[in-house]
């Protein structure tokens, strides 16, 4: 199985703005107004098109909040929570 992007979804306080981010290349892949708008209705699922991946999406403070990996069917067996 093809190893998936690892990505991030945290605060980017200079702009003020959600920036989901390649973990590898650290390349802006879509910006969103707020946290919501980009976690809500499969938006990020469409964000990362047909490659899907694994997102890490942060609280404000910088600490990770939670997991998600696109599509579902492509979770690891053995992964937490």
């Amino acid at each position: 199985m093809q190893k998936l992007p690892k990505l991030t979804l945290d605060l980017n306080e200079k702009k003020g703005t959600w920036d989901l981010r390649n973990d590898k290349t650290d390349k802006l892949i879509k910006s969103f107004v707020t946290k919501e708008k980009a976690t809500k209705g499969g938006v990020l699922e469409k964000a990362l098109g047909d490659n899907g991946g694994s997102v890490k999406i942060h609280l404000a403070n910088g600490k990770i909040q939670e997991e998600r990996t696109y599509p579902g069917d492509r979770d690891p067996v053995k992964s937490e929570g």
